[in-house]
């Protein structure tokens, strides 16, 4: 994979936030196995919608209160019959499952990325 440099101010439209995970169902309907995710981004930002395919690594009752960064200025994107309205951060492991991207200690819903 090629590495396509971008300038500064490529980056800085990027909008990763800090928010906290307040609700997660069950994505029967996904292709591939996934929860629904309610994120409260703080009074800025507001509480968006995002599947995302962390099933093999997250029982949902472990996600409940946790902080993810994300992208949250992409356009939404109809994922199924479900509107996602951010982009959880992950990495992905050897064996293809997906460790979210989360602060290691508490900061306030919306705390964009420094």
């Amino acid at each position: 994979m090629s590495e396509e440099a971008i300038d500064w101010t490529d980056f800085q439209k990027v909008e990763l936030r800090v928010g906290t995970i307040i609700e997660v169902q069950d994505f029967p309907e996904a292709r591939k196995p996934a929860y629904k995710l309610r994120i409260d981004f703080g009074d800025e930002f507001g509480i968006k919608h995002s599947s995302a395919q962390i099933t093999d690594l997250y029982a949902k009752e472990d996600l409940l209160g946790k902080q993810v960064l994300a992208v949250v200025n992409f356009p939404p994107k109809q994922i199924g019959p479900f509107m996602s309205e951010c982009l959880v951060t992950g990495v992905h492991r050897e064996d293809g499952t997906v460790v979210l991207v989360s602060p290691e200690m508490a900061v306030p819903n919306g705390t964009r990325l420094a």
